[in-house]
């Protein structure tokens, strides 16, 4: 399993498609093998993982994990120690209720870089600085949390995730650094790679626990795939329909235009 950590600048895209206006994951990351685990919104900052393993960001964002990632939040105002208690009890939002983060405030970090355009400035509003962690994956989850108790998100680096430290590590905006997953107990219990499952394999509760359908004959043996619709069948072939043999020939005429009025 080979991981790398990117520190994400502002304005860059989650991706590797190259895009017109923006920059992309192909303009700093040249490796065919990697893909993202755990993107970030294109206006978000900070660490994200590239790596080979087809199952680690599936295992890095189940909540059931309980592998925090921390984010430094600049907000709009002086966050209020009501707000940081509703964060840390969870904050209803429009696809439910969020489960309880940590939630601090804090002094402007010392290690922060500058920004490229800058957060705007405003004099007569105060600005102030939250680090949160949670262990939910949602879209734009910390922006709706911290805009949903009253102080906006404007600005969000993502600093770690599990033991992986963004700062400690002292990674510039722009630059990478592999690391040994080993080193690392969040990585000592990724469950092997297994291969694409496409959304025909059964995953509720009850199911096959995610193995693909295996549709068998009433001998036991497995039904071939590729089976034939209606429209692909000879007459022979089409299933006959059973009647009580009470079945009547349709008289009555056809509705339409070809019927006169009275």
């Amino acid at each position: 399993m080979k991981i790398v950590i990117l520190n994400k600048p502002y304005d860059v895209l989650s991706q590797f498609r190259p895009d017109e206006k923006h920059q992309t994951m192909a303009d700093f990351i040249d490796d065919k093998d990697l893909r993202l685990a755990g993107r970030l919104d294109m206006d978000s900052e900070g660490l994200v993982f590239l790596t080979d393993h087809g199952g680690l960001n599936q295992y890095i964002t189940n909540p059931a994990n309980k592998k925090f990632k921390t984010y430094m939040v600049q907000v709009d105002g002086d966050v209020t120690e009501e707000a940081l208690e509703q964060l840390r009890k969870g904050v209803e939002l429009k696809d439910g209720m969020t489960l309880p983060a940590k939630a601090e405030k804090v002094s402007e970090p010392e290690w922060l870089w500058e920004r490229n355009p800058p957060v705007r400035f405003r004099a007569s509003v105060p600005t102030s600085w939250v680090e949160i962690s949670i262990c939910e994956g949602r879209n734009r989850q910390v922006r709706r949390m911290t805009s949903a108790v009253g102080f906006p998100t404007l600005r969000l680096i993502r600093t770690k995730i599990g033991d992986i430290d963004l700062v400690r590590m002292d990674i510039k905006p722009g630059e990478t650094k592999e690391i040994e997953p080993l080193l690392y107990p969040d990585f000592q219990n990724v469950p092997a790679e297994e291969p694409y499952r496409s959304r025909s394999y059964v995953k509720k509760p009850g199911g096959t626990g995610g193995k693909p359908m295996v549709r068998k004959n009433k001998d036991g043996s497995v039904k071939k795939s590729g089976t034939k619709r209606i429209w692909q069948m000879d007459e022979s072939e089409k299933p006959k329909r059973r009647t009580n043999g009470t079945t009547r020939p349709n008289t009555k005429a056809p509705r339409g235009r070809g019927r006169g009025r009275g």
